[in-house]
């Protein structure tokens, strides 16, 4: 375009014809130029907006992250995430990183409750709202608002099934995430549940951090059925870890029942076939739905809640043909 230019300039000694020809060309690159200025300005309309959770390869948070996805686009913005890894130096990290980025608002995971407080104070000193999903903070005062899971629900239905299925009780294994504040709800919504319907009766033989992933809860789950063969049942804190826990049982030959918590179709398929005994369900597209939608609500200067709950229930052999195994609930 830069050549053209000059060569408009240059046709003064030209021909009435020629000389016409360039005033086309130079009608034409006005043209162009006003285009290419208003595409810029359009382009430049949408805003950035952040997306941390804690691991991005779980299904959970890809169904999740893709609601919260949808949303955004629709209102003509842009969603940036990053994926920690499960690390929380890795989330401080690309927090400092979404915030040099020019994002005007966030959405957030905690991969550690505690540990996460410094990213959130880089974010409130740069103006920045918070809206967290899934798993609470340390200090929810950070946040504008909150969706997620009743998680405490979500591990109670499974211990309500555990007692059903086993009411003379017996030796169990939990393979949580004490740095997860979900995980923690859950198990102990689990374990409550047991002392409440069956006081005394179950035993905690192993209790193991297995950082929410399948290949640490079948790395735990295989240690913990080696010192713990007659093991009756094993709860993971989400249904990553209990599909380990299930590999690590089928292959130490274990009859031990297995809870996971998510509803992840996986775990609904091996539900449906026997394999895995249920799991505390919820909805990553309605959380994703919800957390999305209240941001705009608040941009647009509508009063919103500082917590919306999301619905939890079990899903076990009896029910699981209601919800299916192609997709999440």
């Amino acid at each position: 375009m830069y050549n053209l230019f000059c060569t408009v300039c240059q046709a003064d000694g030209l021909s009435a014809k020629n000389k016409e020809v360039y005033r086309m060309k130079k009608v034409l690159i006005l043209v162009l130029a006003l285009a290419m200025l208003l595409g810029c300005t359009a382009m430049a309309e949408g805003n950035l907006i952040g997306y941390t959770c804690m691991d991005g390869t779980n299904p959970f948070f890809v169904t999740l992250e893709g609601a919260i996805r949808e949303v955004v686009e629709a209102n003509g913005d842009e969603l940036i995430s990053l994926d920690p890894q499960n690390s929380n130096e890795n989330q401080i990290s690309q927090i400092e990183d979404l915030i040099s980025r020019g994002i005007v608002a966030i959405f957030l995971n905690p991969v550690d409750r505690d540990g996460v407080i410094a990213g959130l104070d880089l974010l409130k000193e740069a103006n920045i709202p918070i809206f967290g999903f899934d798993t609470e903070v340390a200090d929810m005062s950070y946040l504008v608002s909150y969706a997620g899971s009743d998680n405490y629900n979500a591990g109670y239905v499974c211990g309500v099934d555990l007692v059903e299925k086993c009411p003379d009780g017996g030796d169990i294994i939990v393979l949580d995430s004490p740095t997860m504040q979900s995980v923690v709800d859950r198990t102990d919504g689990f374990l409550a549940a047991l002392e409440e319907l069956a006081p005394g009766k179950f035993n905690v033989v192993a209790q193991i951090d297995s950082m929410g992933n399948q290949e640490q809860g079948n790395l735990n789950g295989t240690d913990a059925l080696t010192a713990n063969p007659d093991a009756i049942a094993i709860f993971g804190g989400n249904d990553p870890t209990a599909l380990g826990a299930y590999a690590a049982a089928e292959a130490a030959g274990s009859d031990a029942l297995i809870y996971g918590v998510d509803g992840s179709p996986d775990v609904k398929a091996l539900v449906a076939e026997g394999g895995i005994t249920g799991t505390g369900a919820q909805s990553p597209i309605n959380i994703g739905k919800t957390i999305a939608e209240v941001y705009y609500q608040w941009k647009a200067g509508e009063e919103v809640e500082a917590r919306y709950p999301i619905e939890t229930f079990m899903i076990n052999a009896d029910n699981v043909a209601e919800y299916g195994t192609d997709g999440w609930q």
